[in-house]
């Protein structure tokens, strides 16, 4: 495995970004949704020569960078591939000078909740439009 950066237009990182919105509005709702800055980094894993997981980083402030749309195609769960990715997005946070990376994931996710809570995030408050969404849990890390 190993993870390499995409553009928007890849035709491999569209089909495992339709799949992870499948996946939000099959377990949210439409509201399930959520924009991804045009100028994002995106992260795809690759195994056998196969796009199978993917993440994006975009600018929330000069100090801070969001996670966006990680996923991990199904087949391939479970062989610690978001976890590779999250490490490899937190360097690209450092790579750009953020200081702190924050995410948002859903009540319906106690895996990703998992994974983020042992890879050292801490909950935070929600922020922004994650404010009055009380399935949303909100995290963020200290990259320093």
């Amino acid at each position: 495995m190993h993870v390499e950066k995409r553009e928007l237009g890849d035709p491999d990182l569209a089909a495992l970004l339709d799949a992870a919105f499948a996946q939000l509005v099959a377990r949210y709702g439409a509201e399930g949704r959520s924009h991804v800055q045009t100028d994002a980094s995106y992260l795809v894993a690759v195994v056998d020569g196969q796009a199978v997981a993917c993440v994006a980083l975009q600018h929330a402030d000069d100090e801070t960078g969001e996670v966006k749309r990680m996923f991990v195609s199904p087949a391939y769960r479970g062989r610690g591939l978001a976890r590779a990715l999250l490490a490899a997005v937190e360097d690209e946070g450092r790579a750009r000078g953020y200081q702190t990376i924050r995410l948002t994931t859903g009540n319906q996710q106690p895996e990703a909740m998992a994974l983020y809570e042992s890879s050292g995030y801490a909950e935070t408050p929600r922020y922004g439009k994650y404010v009055g969404q009380l399935w949303t849990h909100c995290y963020a890390k200290a990259l320093t």
